[in-house]
């Protein structure tokens, strides 16, 4: 069965719902990495057991985790799964739901999260110096006014 998939980057793409039997396919297409974004038992018993496509995928090399998001419902702990999990894992990463979208949403919050920590830092580190230069403008014009004073 040939997969649709969506790249999002270099990083990380999207699918619907994988079968083990696709992930033969995953591996050929240069996958080292997938995560499943879908809660075992959503689909009834036609969908695949993430334990199942834990031991297809493993067997074959790839790294896998199982993030279960439940529909339009991603929690901090789920982007935070998904950012250590991002962070480690090899990549490309193929991520899954049920038609791709919860997968995507799930990496881009990761994405955001990201950003947004590291506007923190910046804002940190301007606000550092903004105040440290300041302190220091304070201290030099009081010292001028003790020197200019003692002189007079």
């Amino acid at each position: 069965m040939a997969l649709t998939i969506t790249k999002h980057n270099e990083q990380f793409s999207s699918s619907p719902q994988i079968n083990p039997e696709d992930v033969a396919e995953i591996v050929q297409l240069g996958f080292k990495s997938i995560l499943n974004a879908r809660p075992d038992n959503e689909g009834g018993v036609e969908q695949p057991l993430s334990d199942n496509l834990k031991i297809a995928a493993e067997a074959t090399g790839l790294t896998y985790v199982h993030i279960p998001v439940i529909p339009n419902n991603i929690q901090p702990s789920d982007i935070d799964a998904c950012a250590s999990f991002v962070s480690n894992a090899p990549t490309p990463i193929l991520g899954f739901c049920k038609t791709g979208m919860r997968a995507t949403s799930l990496y881009k919050s990761t994405q955001q999260a990201s950003q947004a920590a590291n506007n923190i830092g910046k804002q940190n580190w301007l606000m550092t110096k903004v105040t440290g230069f300041f302190k220091n403008k304070c201290l030099l014009t009081k010292l001028y006014r003790k020197i200019t004073t003692t002189k007079a």
